[in-house]
């Protein structure tokens, strides 16, 4: 098995909220990728597409 592959698309800027507006994940999130768990991974994984369908149009 695999682990989960960075959603990084290399389009970095955070908004008010510390969200990058290119992948979804938290700074803290983007912080923690590297030494992260398979499962807290793909925790995180799911939480940015989660906060990607809840973005405004705008900044998807």
């Amino acid at each position: 098995m695999t682990s989960p592959s960075s959603p990084c698309v290399r389009n970095c800027c955070l908004d008010h909220q510390d969200v990058c507006l290119g992948c979804g994940r938290t700074l803290d999130e983007i912080l923690a990728w590297h030494d992260a768990s398979d499962v807290r991974k793909t925790q995180i994984l799911n939480n940015c597409q989660k906060r990607q369908q809840l973005r405004p149009k705008r900044y998807r």
